[in-house]
Parts: structure tokens; C-alpha cells; sequence
């Protein structure tokens, strides 16, 4: 049962952690690697709520879980999203996310360049992140963490 707990905690650290390089290190030290770091620490937030919420779903036996992601995903978006509060908005962001993540993860090369992250695939295709657009998925995962503990709230009081 604190399986889900405990995803929730995790996302907490990885929010507070992406926060603290956006908003703290960034500014001072301007390298690229901070962005990117924040990135994974937004997804890897993301990925935490997702299965917290779908690992406690699972507990009351309203969702069935799989060892596909992409399954899980799915069920998520149209079994759970919806119930939490979930916006349609909100959800590409989170796939928005994932995909740069994936991508960065799979790149031979970023850079920054006016304030924007660059980051290039395989075949050199680049794609531009702006760090506003980093802070603003930052924002959605924080909103993301206070609309699953607000469903779960019975679970967060003394």
C-alpha cells in the first residue's frame, strides 16, 4: 500500500530538485547540462505521479495494471486523468515532456543558444526548448502533485 506513497515522495524531491535548478543554479552558472538535468527531473516527477495514481487505482480496484507503459499510459489518460482533474492540456504536456526526454536521451548533441536548449536527434533534426517553456512544464508537474494529493488528501492528513 506505500508503493504509492512513495511515488509521491519521489515526485516531491524530483519537483523540488528541477525547481532549484531552474530558479537557483541555472541563473548563476548558465551550462546546459542544468536544463537537461531539469528536464529528467520534471519527467522522471511525472512518471512518479502517473504510477502513484494508477498504483492506488489499482489498490480500489478500478484500473487494471500491465507491464507495457504505454498500456499503462492509456488507461491512465482515459481511466484516471479525467477523475483527478487531469486537463487535456496537461496531458500533452506530460507527453510533450516524455518525448523530449526520450529525445535528449537519444541525442549526440545539445547546446544552448539564446536561451533556448537545443537538442539534435539522430538524423541531426534539431529540436528548441526555451527555458520558459521548461519552467512552464515545471508548473504543470507542480499542479499535476497538488491535484493528485488533493484526490488523496484522506491518505495526507495526521
Amino acid at each position: 500500500m506505500n508503493k504509492f506513497l512513495d511515488n509521491i515522495n519521489t515526485a516531491e524531491k524530483n519537483i523540488k530538485t528541477a525547481d532549484h535548478l531552474i530558479y537557483s543554479s541555472f541563473p548563476l552558472l548558465k551550462d546546459k547540462r542544468i536544463l537537461i538535468k531539469a528536464i529528467k527531473e520534471i519527467n522522471l516527477a511525472m512518471n512518479h505521479l502517473i504510477n502513484s495514481i494508477l498504483q492506488y487505482e489499482f489498490l480500489k480496484k478500478k484500473v487494471k495494471l500491465f507491464k507495457d507503459p504505454r498500456k499503462n499510459f492509456k488507461t491512465f489518460v482515459e481511466d484516471c486523468a479525467e477523475e483527478y482533474g487531469i486537463t487535456n492540456e496537461e496531458i500533452t504536456k506530460i507527453i510533450q515532456t516524455s518525448e523530449i526526454a526520450k529525445k535528449q536521451k537519444e541525442s549526440p548533441m545539445e547546446f544552448i543558444r539564446n536561451k533556448k536548449v537545443i537538442i539534435f536527434s539522430t538524423e541531426m533534426d534539431p529540436t528548441q526548448i526555451e527555458i520558459e517553456e521548461i519552467k512552464e512544464l515545471l508548473l504543470t508537474t507542480k499542479n499535476f502533485l497538488k491535484k493528485t494529493k488533493d484526490k488523496m488528501k484522506l491518505l495526507f492528513t495526521p
